[in-house]
C-alpha cells in the first residue's frame, strides 16, 4: 500500500494523477528484476536488476534535454554527470543499478544509442551515458555480475507512461533502506500549470534513525545495514535552465533529510534532474538558440522548490511501504515495512 492509501500525506502541494514520475508528460520507466538462484546450493543469488528513465519518447541523442545534477555526497560510482555539469544537458536514457553493474549497463545502454543512432563516434562526437548506482551486496550476489549489457536494453525497451512499479523492482530488488526493505519509490507535485516528478533508488539508513517510524508497525529490521546510499532523479516540465535545475535539485537534500538520512560517511547521495520543456537539438546550422524560462524571483520557483523536497520525501516513503520481505543470498532476509493498523 502507498502511503497515501494509509491517509498520510507529505507537504501541501497536491500530487499528479500517477503520483509518480511520468506524471510528467513523455517521461516513461521500464524495470528489468532479476531473481534467481546462481548455484545448486542457492547461497549464490541474483537479486538486483536495471531501471531506466527516459524523459521523452523521441531519439534522445538528436534531441537532448536540459539537465543538472548535485552531488549531496560522492560516495558513488556513477558514469556521466561531469559531463551533465558542464554542458547541461542529457542525451541518453538514466539508468540505475547495482554498484559492480554500473560498467554493464553503461555498455548496454550505448550498445542501444549506437543501434539508433549510427552518426555517434562516426560522423559527429560521442555520447555521454548516465548511469546511477546503490549497494545490493547484501541481498545480490554482486562479485558474480548477474547484470548483463541486455538488461540495460530490455530496461529501456520496456519503459511506458504507466505509473511505475515500486518497491522491489529493478535496480530496487536488493536494497535495503532504514534497515527493511527499500527500492524504487516515486512521487509527483503539480502546481500552476507545470508538474514536477520524482524517482528514487533507496538503500541508506538505520532503523532508530527512521523519522517516520511511528506510522509505521514494528518488525525486525537489520542491525547493522551498510551506510548505503540513494539516487534521486527529478523530472520537471518547468522550463528551466541547468542552473535553476540544480537549485531545484539541491532541495530534494530536504525531503531526504526529513526522512532521517544525514547524508552519512559511506553514502552514495545524488540528485540528478532535467527538463522537458526544450528540445536541445544534437544538428543546428545556427549559431543561436532560443529557449524561454522561468524568472528566478517568480513564485512558482519557490513551488518548484517545495514540489522537489516533498516529492522526494514521499517518493523515499513510498520505496519502503511498496516493498515486499526479500530472500536473497545465503539464505539472507530483508523484511518489508508494514502501516500500523488503527
Amino acid at each position: 500500500m502507498k502511503i497515501r492509501g494509509a491517509g498520510l500525506r507529505i507537504g501541501k502541494l497536491p500530487t499528479g494523477e500517477k503520483n509518480c514520475i511520468t506524471d510528467v508528460a513523455g517521461v516513461r520507466v521500464g524495470h528489468v528484476t532479476l531473481d534467481y538462484p546462481l548455484d545448486a546450493s542457492g547461497n549464490e543469488y541474483a537479486c538486483t536488476g536495471v531501471t531506466a528513465i527516459l524523459p521523452h519518447n523521441g531519439n534522445l541523442f538528436r534531441e537532448k534535454v536540459t539537465a543538472s545534477c548535485h552531488v549531496l555526497n560522492g560516495f558513488g560510482k556513477t558514469t556521466g554527470l561531469v559531463q551533465i555539469n558542464e554542458l547541461g544537458v542529457l542525451e541518453s536514457p538514466i539508468l540505475l543499478t547495482n554498484t559492480f553493474a554500473v560498467p554493464a549497463v553503461t555498455q548496454g545502454t550505448l550498445q542501444y544509442m549506437l543501434e539508433d543512432n549510427p552518426e555517434i563516434g562516426e560522423t559527429t562526437g560521442t555520447i555521454n551515458v548516465v548511469v546511477g548506482e546503490c549497494n545490493d551486496s547484501y541481498l545480490n550476489s554482486i562479485r558474480l555480475f548477474p547484470v548483463k549489457p541486455e538488461h540495460a536494453v530490455e530496461a529501456i525497451r520496456k519503459a511506458t507512461a504507466e505509473p511505475a512499479r515500486e518497491g522491489a523492482v529493478g535496480a530496487g530488488k536488493g536494497m535495503v533502506c532504514f534497515g527493511y526493505k527499500g527500492g524504487i519509490g516515486t512521487s509527483s507535485r503539480k502546481f500552476e500549470e507545470y508538474t514536477i516528478g520524482c524517482l528514487v533508488l533507496s538503500n541508506f539508513g538505520k532503523k532508530e534513525e527512521f523519522q517516520w517510524a511511528r506510522y509505521f508497525g514494528e518488525g525486525e529490521a537489520l542491525s547493522e545495514p551498510a551506510d548505503g546510499s540513494i539516487i534521486i532523479v527529478l523530472a520537471t516540465d518547468a522550463p528551466l535552465s541547468d542552473r535553476q535545475l540544480k537549485r531545484v535539485a539541491k532541495r530534494c537534500g530536504i525531503g531526504l533529510g526529513r526522512t532521517g538520512s544525514h547524508f552519512s560517511h559511506g553514502s552514495g547521495d545524488i540528485v540528478i534532474a532535467f527538463s522537458t520543456a526544450h528540445k536541445i537539438l544534437h544538428f543546428s546550422e545556427g549559431p543561436l538558440e532560443m529557449h524561454t524560462q522561468l524568472r528566478e524571483d517568480h513564485s512558482i520557483m519557490n513551488q518548484l522548490f517545495m514540489g522537489a523536497a516533498e516529492a522526494a520525501e514521499e517518493a523515499i516513503l513510498n520505496s519502503l511501504s511498496q516493498a515486499e520481505t526479500t530472500k536473497g543470498r545465503n539464505g539472507r532476509v530483508v523484511n518489508q515495512l508494514y502501516f500500523k493498523k488503527e
